[in-house]
Order: structure tokens, then sequence, then C-alpha cells
């Protein structure tokens, strides 16, 4: 379980300290899919940077499994269970699929089942398998082969930064079960996913909405989802960003 407890957040902006997060307290509790939801420019990315260890609050303490991480970088965190899938995957010249993929599990994956994780996110295993992770990869490509890497991670908590960014119609269709057997196959499998899009809210258990940095509300997708959905078809930037390519 991961418990955020009074976490702030602040940049510098033109000399200035501008707050992104407020005081946000919340618990993840095991074996979820959690949603966080609301306006761009709330915080939600943000927050998803603080739970990896890529940023660091100026205020509060985050605890896994009531222990405090607070303190911890990405690394360590990586390694007591956190994965983090970013929104723009990273590129890595001279860096082959297969490579990454034993890198992201940590252990020796064999081609069998390197070929099966690739399967999985809708790629041609013997495509790509030996293809360098670099710039003559398309973004959808990257982030499929991202995907990839966390099946092949099997992390406690797994985060997802607007994973529908950049990907085809088909690609997200997929990614969406991707999601479902990732929910199904581990109980106690934690995921979280920063999404406008309706077709992940509507997968997820609980919904979180963030706005101005703060924790607007959060509860059953069930009690929250209808009323979300009204108010982001009022919302310009909202709506926009629920659209998948197609």
């Amino acid at each position: 379980m991961l418990e955020l407890q009074n976490i702030s957040f602040q940049v510098s902006d033109e000399g200035q300290s501008k707050e992104i997060i407020h005081d946000i307290s919340m618990t993840l509790p095991d074996g979820k899919l959690i949603v966080i939801t609301g306006p761009n420019g709330g915080g939600k990315s943000t927050l998803a940077r603080l739970i990896a260890g890529i940023e660091k609050p100026i205020s509060g303490r985050i605890l896994l499994d009531g222990e405090d991480i607070t303190g911890w970088n990405v690394t360590e965190r990586a390694r007591a269970g956190i994965a983090f899938a970013f929104q723009q995957p990273v590129r890595f010249k001279g860096l082959q699929v297969l490579d990454l993929l034993r890198l992201a599990a940590g252990r020796e994956v064999t081609v069998a089942a390197a070929c099966d994780y690739l399967s999985r996110v809708g790629l041609c295993a013997r495509e790509y398998i030996n293809r360098e992770v670099n710039a003559s990869l398309s973004g959808g490509e990257l982030k499929r082969i991202e995907i990839a890497t966390v099946l092949a991670r099997s992390a406690k908590l797994t985060i997802f930064d607007e994973p529908e960014a950049g990907i085809d119609l088909w690609s997200f269709q997929n990614l969406i079960e991707v999601f479902r057997e990732m929910r199904a196959s581990v109980a106690q499998r934690s995921i979280l996913i920063i999404s406008h899009q309706e077709r992940i809210l509507n997968i997820a258990d609980e919904l979180i909405v963030l706005k101005d940095g703060r924790v607007a509300t959060q509860g059953p997708r069930d009690a929250l989802l209808p009323g979300l959905v009204g108010t982001c078809a009022s919302v310009p930037e909202c709506r926009k960003s629920s659209v998948v390519k197609e």
C-alpha cells in the first residue's frame, strides 16, 4: 500500500516559487487500478513523478507498506517495486529491444518470453526483438515497447503517465486489454494511470480528480464517472486530450 501524507511541491518560475502540489494526502491500496484525472495543469503528472522519485516534495511523507520512502531516489524505489512508464518514452541508442526487456525484468529473459511480451502489446516479435531502441522507432512503437518492459518487470506498483499519448486507435484498444490483464494477473499488484481518456476511466476501480494541485474528489469509479464524463465534455483541454489518434 502506498500512502501520501501532506505532500507539497513547488518550482521556481521567473525567480518566484510556484506551488504545484498543495498538501495532498491519499492512500493507494494494493490490488487496485486507480486513475488520476482532472484538468490540464492540475498537477497529475507532477504527482506521478513524486511517487516515482523523479521529483522530491518540499514537505510531507510518502510511505510504501508503512516504510518512509520520501528520501529514496528513483533507483531505490524501483528496487522496492515501483515502476514508471513515461508519457514520452526514452530512446536508447545502441541498446536492442531484447536487452531492454532483460534490464527491465532484472533477470534473464528468454527470447521466447521476450517475444511473448512484445506480442501482448501488438508487435511482431521477429521484427522488433533485435531492433535498437533509437530514433528509427516511431512514438507509438516506443510506447508499446515500454509497456512490454513493464509487463516484464511485474512491479508491485506501476505508474503510467498518459499512456494513450501518441498511439493509434488499434494500439489504444490493445492497451486497454493489457491493463485489464495486468489488473487480473496479480492480486496484490497496483496500477496507477494518469489519463483523461474515458475508456481508461471506465476500467478503473477508483478515480482521483486533481484540480489546481489538490484532490477535488476521490472514490469508486461507478460513483464518480457519470459526473466526470459530463464535466470533461464541457472543458476544452480535457475534451481534446480524451481523443485518441485515428
